[in-house]
């Protein structure tokens, strides 16, 4: 009878640890009226084949926008202008800006958009790199393309030298680490 007893309680143990999806806080404020409420953090979901929803956005107002950031330092794994960006927090924050959800990770995005050859890039068009380490082939730093033509410019967080958000012309140094461009928004 103890058996018994202990075999029908374990399912009730074990679903009771069971947690729920964990509540963030948000403020809705229409007309005039403020409510408090709390929603369930949205699962970040990488589409398969690669597509990013770039929605209506013009890809020459989001470089506009990110040029606007300019100056904000450096600042590992950060998103946020208030403390600084890391290069894929920088790309994260200016394209959540616009409401576009991207990864997190400069890796992730080796995946995503549609490979576009570098003689090709335009304005809004992401630029992949290695880390530091050239020889070692996996993207770890990128920018968004903001002058394309006879010379590449891009603009990046960096803890280089200019240790910050930066717009860069394509030189011999990020030519080494270029892994390739890709193009988010649609043609």
């Amino acid at each position: 009878m103890h058996k018994i007893m202990i075999l029908c309680g374990l399912p009730v143990v074990l679903f009771a640890c069971g947690s729920a999806p964990e509540q963030y806080p948000v403020k809705i404020e229409a007309a005039n009226q403020v409510k408090t409420d709390s929603l369930t953090q949205p699962v970040s979901v990488i589409n398969p084949e690669g597509e990013i929803n770039t929605g209506t956005t013009d890809p020459g107002k989001l470089v506009a926008y990110a040029l606007t950031l300019k100056g904000t330092p450096y600042k590992y794994a950060s998103a946020d202008p208030a403390s600084g960006f890391d290069c894929s927090g920088f790309i994260t924050y200016v394209f959540n800006h616009f409401g576009i959800s991207v990864p997190r990770s400069s890796v992730d995005f080796t995946q995503q958009g549609k490979p576009t050859e570098l003689r090709l890039a335009k304005p809004g068009d992401l630029i992949l790199f290695t880390g530091t380490d050239s020889t070692i082939r996996t993207v770890g730093h990128m920018g968004i393309i903001t002058r394309s033509g006879d010379s590449t410019v891009f603009v990046h967080s960096t803890s280089g030298k200019a240790y910050g958000v930066t717009e860069t012309t394509l030189n011999p140094y990020y030519m080494g680490r270029f892994v390739k461009v890709i193009r988010i928004f649609k043609e």
